[in-house]
């Protein structure tokens, strides 16, 4: 697992609706395996191996996180700001941003009144803070700033005992990582199918990327490569949602979008490699690009694999190095094993 890309990918800001500096790193990397990579009009980027198969496996992992984007510059120069994607308001105080500024960017900090002036009101929104940059007024403000420019907190990823790893934005650039040492390893064998990993964009927001890339491609079966919610840190109600942990294996999930044949495949591939799987319910939608890829063409079988991941939408998220690398093994092994004649209709025996 080539970790030095995994970090890279992480050292790049990617907001929903600006992924075009980590997709053009991402199409670099894949370029140098795969046997074409094509782009579309939705900043998706896509490596193919054999592209000529009719049988046609997709892979897709977004690449956007969730952001900031400035609403309003006020007369002394702070930016106000809402959300792109799921911000959670109280992970925000206190954080250090980069301004993805239209004249470059700029470090800010969010601002958070003192608690010897009262603090923040118990239940305060993203309405009510804001970022210094430092600007003395708005003029200045509008030198570097304006109205629809997007930010994300400033962090470094941490390797966490040098098994776990924190950043932000593991959702979801790990996917996108994943779909590509996938395809890399895929590379390297005899595979008799077509194979497209996608690096999707907006998936934090409306999910057209993996629309546009089902659309595009026509896929036999697709595959949501995310992460989902671990429930193994102090205050998580397992009875409610469910027991997920780290080290403890890829989870695929079950419910009526999910095609069962295509998590028996992955079933069958994770036993012949004794990758140990946990299991999420999605019962109505699965909250990922599955739902939007499914939805495509005459309809596209779909199954989601997921990362177990801790302090999803925080600036630390936390997930498993060995994880990774058993999602990897599993996709792999799932992919080597078709032959491009399996049928995914339930009905038949």
């Amino acid at each position: 697992m080539n970790k030095e890309f995994l970090l890279e990918l992480l050292h790049t800001p990617s907001p929903s609706g600006m992924e075009m500096e980590i997709q053009k790193k991402w199409i670099q990397y894949v370029s140098t395996f795969a046997d074409k990579v094509i782009t579309d009009n939705a900043g998706n980027a896509i490596g193919v191996l054999n592209p000529e198969a009719p049988f046609k496996v997709l892979l897709a992992g977004h690449c956007d996180e969730i952001a900031l984007v400035i609403n309003r510059i006020d007369d002394n120069g702070f930016l106000h700001f809402d959300k792109v994607g799921g911000i959670n308001p109280k992970a925000a105080v206190g954080m250090k941003v980069t301004v993805l500024g239209y004249n470059g960017t700029i470090t800010g900090v969010i601002g958070v009144n003192a608690q010897h002036h009262g603090g923040l009101k118990n239940d305060f929104g993203l309405e009510d803070l804001f970022i210094d940059c430092g600007f003395k007024s708005k003029q200045e403000a509008e030198e570097r700033v304006q109205i629809g420019d997007l930010c994300v907190y400033k962090t470094e990823p941490e390797i966490l005992m040098d098994r776990y790893i924190s950043a932000r934005g593991l959702d979801n650039r790990t996917g996108a990582f994943i779909v590509a040492e996938v395809l890399r390893r895929l590379a390297k064998e005899n595979v008799q199918v077509g194979v497209y990993a996608a690096s999707t964009v907006n998936e934090e927001t409306n999910m057209g990327g993996a629309y546009f890339a089902a659309s595009g491609i026509e896929p036999t079966m697709a595959i949501a490569c995310d992460v989902t919610f671990a429930t193994d840190y102090p205050g998580v109600n397992k009875n409610k949602h469910g027991d997920v942990r780290l080290e403890k294996g890829p989870v695929l999930a079950k419910g009526a979008p999910i095609n069962i044949k295509m998590n028996q495949l992955l079933e069958k591939a994770a036993s012949e490699r004794n990758i140990g799987l946990q299991y999420e319910l999605t019962p109505r939608r699965t909250g990922t690009d599955a739902d939007k890829m499914r939805l495509t063409g005459k309809g596209v079988p779909v199954a989601l694999v997921s990362l177990p991941l801790r302090y999803m939408h925080s600036p630390v998220e936390t997930a498993s190095f060995q994880d990774m690398e058993k999602e990897i093994d599993l996709l792999v092994t799932m992919i080597k094993n078709l032959t491009g004649d399996e049928s995914l209709n339930p009905l038949d025996d």
